[in-house]
């Protein structure tokens, strides 16, 4: 079975890849251009493109819209301790969206990448 893709427009692959790889445990799969990176975690790939890079990523569309970072579609990274886990990201200066919230099925939290991509971690409920 192939790996999951998700790709990301960014604003600094160089600071994507730096966030990814030193704070979810990301490691760098390809890194062929400047404006493009492969990162891998378990079986997802996540492809990173620059938003102003030359491949057909960032590309307008046929009504003048460009690709841009952030929104609201999101990957998700299951923790085993989401608390402690933020603690630690908070400590190193990252940006929360919000706080913990609780759900049906556990907790979560969305955290941005350096270009305002949301990544949701999450802690499941222990039933």
């Amino acid at each position: 079975m192939a790996p999951i893709r998700v790709r990301y427009i960014v604003d600094d692959v160089e600071a994507t890849i730096a966030f990814y790889t030193q704070h979810l445990d990301f490691i760098v799969k390809a890194h062929p251009a400047p404006g493009f990176a492969i990162l891998q975690r378990g079986g997802l790939n996540l492809l990173v493109n620059a938003k102003n890079g030359p491949g057909g990523a960032a590309q307008a569309m046929p009504d003048g819209q460009k690709p841009e970072p952030g929104g609201w579609n999101r990957i998700q990274i299951e923790v085993d301790d989401l608390d402690g886990f933020v603690e630690t990201l908070r400590s190193a200066g990252l940006r929360f969206r919000n706080e913990i919230v609780t759900g049906f099925g556990g907790k979560q939290i969305l955290l941005d990448d350096p270009a305002g991509n949301p990544i949701e971690l999450f802690e499941a409920s222990s039933r």
